[in-house]
């Protein structure tokens, strides 16, 4: 049998085959494309000419393609639609993969190439972008430890190979630990307070699993309305400490062991390069630069925020003791429920009674259309797409000409193989090939919104619509991608710029010149009524200050872990309350725990760079005030916008692309003007 990864992909822009891979096409393919990358890397080091940026640098830049093109569906799928077998695959091929890329970093005749090339680089009249490709090769090297002893060498091979295999165990375990938790309701009287629409999807739920009742689950379609409703405080007690607890109860799931092992293996890492500690290594790759500027922000929006967030949670449990008495104590599984009931009070607003001006279909044709209306694309269903899972569609985007952009594809509802909450991803990047052609590329959005029921399309929340727009953002940094090299197209930028593009799309879901171009009621057609929309705009910075320091502990958790310079063998759960201590405005029970499923610190790519969100915060509140300023659908502002920040990906200096668009470069006080805390 042909091995699909190994043939021409013979399908619509040359998208992956998902309907022939087979479990094991995967291990071979990585073989070969082990194989034919070392094959590439010989004949570098091999080439009798003297070193030169093209055959060497970009040599290398396009070497590995077959490898990359296996492992990044692989990946993919480990998050989106996975199983036993594909994560068996994965557990196998992780260690080789990862001695594999050490062999390419560590190898010294490589090595002596591209530093020749480094320090010769005045010589070479090199552009913008082929400057930065060489920066970012060299410094790939020495991150990796291309200047080490072949002592310390061997240490880093095996520091590497721990890492990547605690990351995918780390995130094996959450998800199967989210997928294993039920709470089964059969009495009505449990679902009090609970909105029609929840109690559909529990019911439904529980149909799946053959099962009488109502089903509730960790899955956020489920657990966060039953949080927010639920009039019966004892079952929001027990689902709040079975989320907060995943990963701590002493199984094969428990990660409390993996965390410590985690942070001393990037530590020891961190250390081996020269670092006094693992973030001192991530941020100096970073705008941030440096860990003083991380805490200086955290700590100016800690300053900033925190009366108003006290003054918040008060508020909210004055308005639960109005109806609990004098003695009630809000604990942390009462404050989403209080904090509704006050925000329907203040505002008359009720996010379920939205949902039918928010139907999934309705939501992506006004998404789409507002890219449509900003840069003149447009997005056409190809059902000849092969997709991984039938809830997945394939769109081919096309640019204001009709000219082919890019392929998206979108998955939005949850499963048993696909990991929580929502992200961004490529099955193909963007780069110019040897023959000057443009290779587009293919996107992917993936979220874990509202199913649909058997007598209701799927009805979004105002807070899933902005889950949406955020990674749409994500996805037009993809699409717009128009760079030489692939490592430095889309969203291979400092990983504290790239929230930008996703953030700032989240500012319209406020404006009331976007939300009548598709809130329309999915049974009436009626359009959102405008008191609806006043009510939302009045209420998008009720309890901001609260959710702004619950993001700041979070990043001060994050930091807490990776800046430390001594190996870690202490309690997991002392140490993280006491890192966000000064952040917390709940009580915290002692047997919850964080960092145990942090899987965006632990696995996901944000080791020492959770503050990215809040300083992506800042830097988007700045750059909408343009759009803002001069019209919210502005085609100038947008087409800037993607010219010297969509367009551009890494190749120039995040904060250069950044004054380029607005101006200026950026301050807090948008950001504190946008939440009300300034005026």
């Amino acid at each position: 049998m042909t091995n699909p990864f190994l043939a021409p992909y013979n399908t619509p822009h040359g998208t992956v085959p998902f309907n022939l891979i087979k479990i094991e096409h995967y291990e071979p393919a990585i073989r070969e494309g082990m194989h034919q990358e070392d094959a590439e890397i010989k004949a570098i080091i091999e080439n009798p000419e003297k070193p030169t940026f093209e055959n060497t640098v970009v040599a290398l830049e396009h070497s590995g393609r077959l490898l990359d093109r296996v492992t990044t569906v692989l990946f993919n799928l480990l998050s989106a639609e996975t199983n036993a077998a594909l994560q068996e695959v994965a557990e196998k091929m992780l260690p080789e993969l990862s001695e594999h890329s050490n062999n390419i970093t560590l190898n010294e005749q490589l090595f002596e190439r591209i530093k020749y090339i480094y320090q010769h680089r005045k010589e070479l009249n090199l552009d913008c972008e082929e400057a930065r490709l060489l920066e970012k090769t060299y410094d790939s090297f020495i991150r990796n430890g291309a200047g080490l002893s072949e002592e310390d060498k061997q240490k880093f091979r095996e520091l590497t190979k721990e890492i990547s295999l605690l990351t995918l165990r780390f995130s094996q375990n959450h998800l199967k630990e989210t997928n294993k938790y039920e709470l089964l309701l059969s009495d009505e009287s449990q679902l009090k307070g609970l909105p029609d629409s929840l109690k559909t999807a529990a019911a439904q739920a529980a149909k799946e699993k053959q099962q009488q009742g109502w089903l509730i689950t960790l899955h956020a379609p489920l657990y966060v309305p039953f949080m927010k409703y639920s009039e019966c405080r004892a079952l929001r007690q027990k689902l709040y400490m079975a989320y907060n607890t995943q990963c701590t109860h002493h199984d094969e799931l428990d990660n409390t062991e993996i965390v410590r092992q985690l942070v001393n293996s990037r530590m020891k890492l961190a250390q081996l390069l020269g670092f006094e500690c693992y973030a001192d290594y991530v941020l100096c790759k970073r705008m941030a630069q440096d860990r003083k500027h991380v805490y200086q922000l955290l700590d100016k929006l800690l300053e900033a925020y925190a009366p108003t967030a006290h003054k918040e949670v008060a508020e909210v449990e004055a308005f639960a003791k109005e109806s609990e008495g004098e003695y009630f104590r809000l604990e942390a599984w009462d404050f989403a429920y209080y904090s509704e009931k006050l925000k329907q009070k203040k505002f008359n607003l009720d996010e379920e009674s939205l949902r039918p001006y928010f139907e999934l279909s309705q939501v992506k044709k006004g998404i789409f259309g507002l890219a449509t209306r900003l840069y003149g694309i447009t997005f056409r269903e190809n059902k000849d797409i092969p997709v991984y899972h039938p809830d997945v569609n394939a769109y081919e985007v096309s640019d204001s000409d009709g000219k082919f952009l890019a392929v998206l594809y979108t998955d939005f509802h949850p499963r048993g193989g696909k990991r929580s909450g929502a992200w961004m991803t490529s099955y193909k990047e963007q780069w110019f090939d040897e023959n000057g052609n443009d290779s587009r590329p293919h996107v992917s959005i993936t979220m874990n919104f509202t199913k649909p029921t058997s007598d209701q399309p799927a009805l979004l929340t105002f807070s899933e619509v902005n889950t949406f727009l955020h990674e749409f953002g994500h996805a037009l940094h993809g699409i717009f991608a128009n760079t030489r090299f692939k490592s430095m197209s889309g969203t291979n930028v400092y990983w504290d710029f790239v929230e930008l593009p996703s953030q700032i799309m989240e500012n319209f879901s406020t404006e009331k010149e976007f939300l009548h171009t598709f809130a329309h009621h999915y049974q009436t057609g009626e359009l959102i009524p405008d008191e609806e929309v006043k009510r939302l705009i009045d209420a998008s910075n009720f309890n901001i200050a609260y959710a702004c320091l619950r993001q700041i502990s979070f990043g001060l958790l994050d930091m807490a872990w990776y800046t430390r310079r001594t190996p870690f063998d202490g309690d997991v759960k002392a140490y993280e309350k006491a890192a966000w201590k000064q952040a917390q405005l709940l009580p915290q029970p002692e047997e919850t725990c964080m960092s145990v499923q942090f899987d965006h610190i632990m696995s996901g790519g944000y080791s020492a760079g959770y503050y990215s969100y809040k300083w992506a915060e800042v830097l988007d509140a700045d750059a909408f005030s343009l759009f803002k300023e001069k019209g919210i659908f502005n085609t100038e502002v947008a087409q800037s916008f993607r010219k010297n920040i969509l367009s551009r990906g890494g190749t120039e200096h995040p904060m250069e692309l950044y004054k380029r668009f607005r101006g200026q470069e950026p301050t807090i006080q948008a950001l504190l003007k946008r939440n009300g805390i300034t005026n």
